[in-house]
């Protein structure tokens, strides 16, 4: 595989960077540390406490990274989109130590895995480690307003804040919701009926319509409904 291959074409795409990285070299790894993989919606990429095998770049779909069992209560921490990198496999690959949480595939997906060989290589790279590092710093400043966000903010704020910026139809389902804020469905449910009851939405199967933004708005920013 050169330079001028289909996947090296659609990695330059996605991950500007790697336009900084020696011709030859960058080649060399696509060709030889690398494998491309298609997983169906709801393959678990890699597990909390595992040691991280690969180094995951996104070209289609999305995956999910949370912190707990993949089939028990989590809280979600972020999404990894095309373009994206994940943090905790770079941080894992970094200090040589267990995964702290679990990947799973929230969309069919395309990934590349690179392995932590072709990793060692490519961070070598001044340019390619900023881009690593910016992410790093993106992802810690999220994470600290989620910290925030469950030390400091009652759940309705939390599940109304969720519900917010996904359009006026959130196709999602009470265990989705409750995955990404660390609760059970359970608890999701009775404040979606409590929102549904104001006025403020509209329950459907998996579909959730936004009657009222601006109340929901409210209740994220603090005020008392």
């Amino acid at each position: 595989m050169n330079v001028a291959s289909p996947l090296a074409d659609r990695l330059l795409a996605l991950y500007p960077a790697l336009t900084e990285l020696d011709p030859a070299d960058r080649a060399h790894v696509v060709a030889t540390e690398a494998q491309t993989v298609h997983v169906p919606s709801g393959t678990v990429l890699f597990e909390e406490g595992a040691p991280c095998r690969s180094f995951p770049m996104v070209l289609g779909g999305e995956v999910r990274v949370a912190r707990g069992s993949p089939g028990g209560r989590s809280i979600e921490l972020y999404r990894v989109t095309p373009g994206e990198l994940c943090v905790a496999s770079t941080s894992c690959l970094f200090g040589h130590a267990a995964l702290v949480a679990h990947g799973v595939a929230t969309a069919d997906s395309e990934l590349v895995l690179l392995s932590p060989a072709g990793f060692e290589r490519w961070i070598g790279n001044e340019a390619f480690r900023r881009f690593v590092f910016g992410i790093f710093a993106d992802r810690l400043a999220d994470l600290m307003a989620l910290a925030e966000a469950v030390a400091f903010q009652r759940l309705d704020q939390r599940l109304a804040t969720a519900l917010l910026g996904r359009g006026a139809i959130v196709n999602a389902t009470h265990q989705a919701l409750a995955d990404e804020l660390g609760t059970v469905r359970e608890i999701v449910t009775r404040l979606l009926r409590r929102f549904e009851r104001a006025g403020w939405i509209a329950l459907a199967r998996e579909r959730i319509e936004l009657i009222d933004p601006a109340a929901l708005r409210q209740l994220a920013a603090g005020a008392s409904r």
